[in-house]
């Protein structure tokens, strides 16, 4: 599993949700007979929410966590800030157990240390733009000159400068959901946890909103947890991405891995109707150079992270394979036999 080391924000370790009067009891006939969802929902009346979830989030990078509905995803979220408490296993944040803090400081985490965008932002109609953004350093009473100023700036970073006195009903689904972004920054927070925030919207808005929010993220260098069932959200905004099915992790991986190495039939059959143009680079399709016996003088070079499409352009004005280098020095070639395997399959 390709997981950040020490640099881990949030680290999950075996997690389990078991709702239900007799979670404990189906937790101990888990560990003792393994028994699956469907036989614990019939024996105990329980639900397996969350199945032995673990994986870690690193500084900066975006986690995307996917899924078809039920599949466990926003339940998994919410353990993180601890608006829902685990069966059994750890969540750390910062190296700190979320489970053994006290009520004080586990408001504290939530008001500084974690920001959360929901799909529904729920934003207080009668307040302006500016009061809502303003909302999370009312609470911890910062002076209204330190709140408006804050939200000034997060407006800015949004691209919604301009519309701080304007009410929410008064803007566009897609720019109310820019209003809950900003919410959630204002108190400058190290984690994001984002539930499906852009799925209510047409195609075309949240393809703007997923390209600024990924660039934002970027900037400010924030910690991401983001909950979708659109692979192509996914694949479009996460460094790397968890793919859950009945409550369990089925695969941790890059999008690349994800498209081009599906861990089951599950993931497969996600993965099948993904383009891999953009995304399966030259290192993983490309073959050694020693494999070629024939003069590679006048042979196109790209690099190692050149993606199908940019290959695809080389190959076109030449009969040569593509040399692939890693700066100066040359790692592999690529054969148009190869290219084509690659764009149908994603691998030699």
């Amino acid at each position: 599993m390709d997981q950040p080391a020490e640099s881990a924000v949030v680290r999950v370790e075996n997690v389990w949700k078991i709702f239900g009067d007799r979670a404990k009891d189906a937790m101990a006939a888990i560990r003792d007979r393994d028994l699956t969802k469907p036989e614990v929902l019939e024996e105990f009346g329980c639900v397996v929410g969350v199945a032995d979830a673990s994986f870690e989030v690193g500084r900066g990078e975006i986690f995307c966590i996917m899924g078809l509905s039920g599949s466990g995803k926003s339940t998994l979220v919410r353990h993180v800030n601890r608006l829902i408490e685990p069966t059994t296993g750890r969540i750390e944040i910062l190296g700190n157990d979320v489970s053994k803090m006290s009520e004080r400081q586990l408001r504290a985490v939530r008001a500084k240390q974690i920001g959360m965008v929901f799909q529904h932002m729920a934003l207080m109609p009668h307040r302006s733009v500016r009061d809502n953004v303003a909302y999370p350093l009312e609470i911890r009473g910062e002076p209204k000159s330190r709140r408006w100023a804050v939200s000034e700036h997060t407006l800015e970073l949004v691209d919604l400068a301009g519309y701080e006195d304007r009410l929410p009903k008064e803007l566009s689904g897609g720019m109310q959901q820019r209003v809950g972004i900003a919410r959630a920054l204002a108190s400058d927070p190290e984690i994001l946890l984002m539930d499906e925030p852009f799925s209510a919207l047409d195609p075309l808005i949240r393809l703007q909103l997923q390209h600024q929010f990924k660039a934002l993220v970027a900037q400010l260098n924030k910690t991401t947890l983001f909950i979708t069932h659109d692979l192509d959200e996914a694949i479009h905004i996460g460094h790397r991405i968890a793919i859950m099915k009945d409550g369990r992790i089925v695969q941790i991986g890059t999008p690349e891995e994800i498209v081009t190495n599906p861990a089951d039939e599950y993931v497969r059959e996600f993965v099948q109707g993904i383009s891999k143009l953009k995304l399966v680079k030259a290192h993983s399709i490309m073959e050694p150079v020693e494999s070629y016996a024939k003069s590679l003088d006048g042979a196109p070079r790209a690099p190692e992270g050149a993606d199908l499409d940019h290959l695809i352009d080389l190959s076109v004005g030449t009969d040569q394979p593509i040399v692939i280098t890693d700066g100066d020095i040359e790692v592999g070639i690529v054969t148009k036999p190869v290219l084509l395997r690659g764009i149908q399959g994603g691998k030699a």
